[in-house]
């Protein structure tokens, strides 16, 4: 029998006091919506509300102003933003019930309630990206409750998505005092009735503009507030490093976090190599090298569980950016410590290593067909030229004077019919990373980290060099050759590379000269052909020589073929190592006299008072050039200024340290001897050495230089006052024209790098003559009345070409660009 329900007296209470809860909840719940909006945004780019993150003309506010604030929009029922598309999920159960069709009924109500009070912010949905600060925040809930779930989830999120990252840990601008003050005069000035009308103002603005938000947010939109960002120089990047670096120290000793990173990247890498090779997205938007610059500061990328799927696609990806993001990735990491760059070098180190140990490479299954190795071997050369460009490298001009280019004949030789040229006639190749950088490895003079840290020797160990060896002169797209790496190389394996190049080189040759023999009737000749005699092996070696070098050079091409007179040995390789060995001992015996042996060093150098002429030292490089050629390893050591000086370098002050390490320490403890030079030293412009019986010899720097003592002014030797006194006048100028002192007085005030570049210019050497500059009768001609034409220069005769210009500023400026950017001839 059904009852009729009857309510007890306490019951209108006890709803009374559940409406009074729910509205409570509301309003906490919208002065959060509010606190959100100021704080992060709805993530609309083009969001019109002036109380909203979003809005480009939003200025920014600590959290403490926003708090209050958003009490201040709750009040007056300000305008709140929707949630945008690109906005996944929502920090409040009120917005995720309304997305699911929730009806306003007490039952649905109190289950919102419920979840509010576990925390409306647990699953940070609206986190769409990191910062320094959001990081700690979430660890720090996560702490109080014991459950890392929330954090692993938002690290997942943001750390899989190419467009997250690239907006994470951004470098804000820092707000000056004058900035604060304004910023909250603007909060103070404002009564509750102008809030009240620039909130109905904004909202009737967003609801007239009708503006549609897209789907998905654009790869490197700062949602963090673009208008906040620091101005970049064109090597500077967005990302703030230091904090990226203090967030992984936090959280990489937690097992589960680092999964979270280890899960991101294996997602995020794939989409991130579609977007370099298809949506050429860097160069829309160069922001994205951000997340490079982030995922490279994860420490533990050389771990076991990274190896096997996560860097080797990332390393895929990152060998995808374009030429001037590594060049930008390379000059930003060569400002990093060594132990950094050591770090990196080490994690793509261990990539190849891991996939060379782990695969059974040979001649069927090439290593060059690995993409992994492949990849991580590109990314270890950005990381290579980090370690060049943050050396110290030799940026003075010390290159040789390029030789006058011999005319081409109109008549194609028969090498250039059967394309026996050379593909580069220009000399080696040149890395296009190089380039892009402008540095030299030869200009290096100490890298951050050794060089030899770079060769891989598992990778040297299952290298095909003569496969590699043809995908580098091929140079196809599709065949990677390490040969573009040769700094992962070991001197075996590049060994073996030139071996291959001089063989086919040789062959060439040969070939020619058997189609020469057919066409012009020419003596077959296939080989350079050598007869000596064991007792005067030095002789007859450079004579004949000396007459090929002559008459036929390119028969040094030839495969060598050496025959000792009255012996029947057969020259398969043996009797060339015995004669370049028997050779090598007669040039450098020091009794000779050709060559001095530095004991300290175990180093050779030329005798500064041998007897032989300069065309015999030439004939003793083509020995040794041919020994090299031939495949002959000779036990001769040089220092390094005389390889740097086959490379085209001049050699400099520095190289001394090399090559005359004791004479180098003086003349730099001279250089900084910070008390009086003359009178402490009391040295002049003269030294001393022996000649080859060890006789004392006495030789003057400059003239008269042993009755000019060294003073704190003269002892770096460019004495310009020597040079005007001996500099002579033409085509209308004399010494006291106007224009003539003005151009002394310039070239007196110039640093010592811009006197340096003057004599460059002018002379096409940096280095004063024996003697002194007062040696090297310059000549200044008039070349014309004002004119906006820079001075130019005949370099072969030490004529320099000066307009008479207006003004001594004029002078200067044109003078002192001349100087600066002049390179090659005719430059006007």
């Amino acid at each position: 029998m059904a009852t009729a329900c009857k309510r007890s007296p306490g019951e209108p209470h006890s709803e009374n006091i559940e409406t009074s809860r729910m509205k409570r909840a509301a309003a906490k719940h919208l002065i959060e919506r509010y606190y959100h909006q100021l704080t992060e945004g709805c993530g609309n780019e083009a969001c019109t509300n002036e109380f909203c993150a979003s809005c480009p003309t939003f200025l920014r506010m600590d959290n403490n102003a926003a708090a209050i604030k958003a009490l201040e929009l709750y009040k007056i029922n300000a305008k709140l933003c929707d949630p945008h598309p690109s906005k996944k999920g929502t920090s409040s159960a009120y917005l995720e019930n309304n997305s699911k069709g929730a009806h306003n009924n007490s039952c649905t109500d109190r289950k919102m309630n419920k979840k509010e009070m576990q925390g409306p912010r647990d699953d940070f949905k609206d986190v769409t990206f990191l910062t320094e600060d959001k990081i700690y925040e979430i660890l720090e809930l996560c702490r109080e409750k014991e459950d890392y779930s929330p954090l692993i989830r938002v690290i997942g999120r943001v750390f899989s998505s190419a467009e997250a990252l690239v907006q994470s840990f951004r470098k804000a601008k820092q707000h000056t005092k004058e900035e604060l003050k304004s910023l909250q005069g603007k909060d103070e000035d404002k009564d509750e009735d102008e809030k009240e009308k620039a909130a109905c103002s904004a909202a009737a603005m967003e609801e007239d503009s009708g503006a549609s938000s897209s789907s998905s947010s654009r790869i490197g939109d700062n949602t963090q507030g673009d208008n906040n960002l620091q101005k970049l120089g064109p090597d500077e990047v967005s990302v703030d490093i230091e904090a990226v670096r203090r967030v992984y120290d936090r959280l990489l000793s937690n097992e589960k976090i680092e999964t979270a990173f280890l899960n991101a990247l294996v997602y995020l890498s794939p989409n991130v190599e579609c977007d370099l090779t298809y949506h050429n997205v860097y160069s829309r938007d160069p922001n994205y090298l951000n997340l490079f610059i982030i995922v490279m500061e994860n420490g533990n990328l050389h771990s076991p569980e990274y190896l096997e799927m996560a860097l080797p696609l990332f390393c895929k990806a990152m060998s995808k950016l374009p030429l001037a993001a590594q060049a930008k990735l390379v000059r930003l990491w060569s400002k990093y410590r060594a132990d950094q760059i050591r770090r990196m070098m080490e994690t793509f180190q261990q990539l190849i290593t891991y996939k060379v140990i782990s695969n059974e490479f040979n001649s069927r299954n090439l290593v060059n067909d690995d993409d992994a190795v492949v990849a991580a071997s590109k990314c270890l050369k950005m990381v290579y030229y980090a370690n060049v460009v943050g050396g110290d490298v030799d940026t003075d001009h010390n290159e040789e004077e390029d030789e006058e280019p011999i005319p081409e004949s109109s008549e194609l030789t028969l090498q250039e019919l059967l394309g026996e040229e050379r593909r580069n006639k220009k000399g080696p190749r040149v890395d296009p990373l190089e380039t892009e950088l402008g540095v030299k490895t030869i200009d290096c003079r100490k890298p951050l980290i050794p060089f030899e840290e770079f060769i891989n020797e598992p990778l040297n160990d299952v290298l095909e060099m003569d496969k590699d060896y043809t995908f580098f002169k091929v140079e196809t797209e599709n065949k990677f050759s390490f040969m573009t790496c040769p700094f992962i190389l070991n001197a075996v394996t590049k060994n073996l590379g030139l071996y291959y190049d001089n063989r086919i080189r040789m062959y060439s040759e040969r070939r020619i000269t058997v189609l020469y023999s057919l066409v012009q009737g020419q003596q077959l000749n296939p080989y350079l052909r050598l007869k000596v005699r064991r007792d005067h092996i030095i002789d007859d070696a450079l004579v004949r020589l000396e007459m090929i070098a002559m008459e036929n050079p390119a028969d040094l091409k030839k495969q060598l073929y050496v025959e000792f007179e009255g012996e029947q040995g057969v020259d398969e390789g043996g009797v060339s190592k015995e004669f370049f060995q028997l050779v090598v001992e007669e040039i450098f015996n020091p009794d000779i006299g050709m060559f001095t042996y530095d004991e300290s060093t175990k180093l050779f150098w030329f005798n500064p008072s041998s007897f032989e002429t300069e065309g015999q030292f030439t004939l003793i490089g083509i020995v040794l050039g041919l020994a090299i050629y031939n495949n002959c390893i000779l036990d001769v050591h040089f220092p390094m200024v005389v390889y740097r000086k086959l490379m085209g370098k001049k050699g400099t002050f520095r190289d001394l340290a090399d090559s005359h390490p004791v004479l180098y320490q003086s003349l730099r403890d001279l250089l900084e001897y910070e008390g009086s030079v003359e009178d402490d030293m009391m040295i002049t412009f003269q030294i001393s050495h022996t000649d080859l019986f060890g006789n004392p010899m006495m030789h003057d720097l400059k003239e008269n230089g042993d009755k000019i003592p060294i003073t704190n002014e003269n002892r770096k030797n460019l004495d310009f006052q020597a040079l005007e006194e001996t500099t002579e006048y033409d085509g209308g100028y004399t010494r006291d024209s106007v224009i003539i002192r003005e151009f002394w007085e310039i070239v007196h005030s110039f640093t010592d790098e811009q006197k340096r570049l003057f004599l460059q210019f002018t002379t096409g050497t940096d280095r004063a003559p024996v003697g002194g500059l007062g040696k090297l009768k310059m000549i200044i001609a008039k070349n014309g009345p004002d004119t906006e034409r820079l001075p130019t220069s005949h370099t072969c005769f030490n004529v320099l070409l000066l307009p008479e210009y207006s003004s001594k500023e004029k002078l200067k400026e044109r003078l002192l660009k001349a100087i600066t950017y002049a390179k090659g001839f005719g430059m006007l």
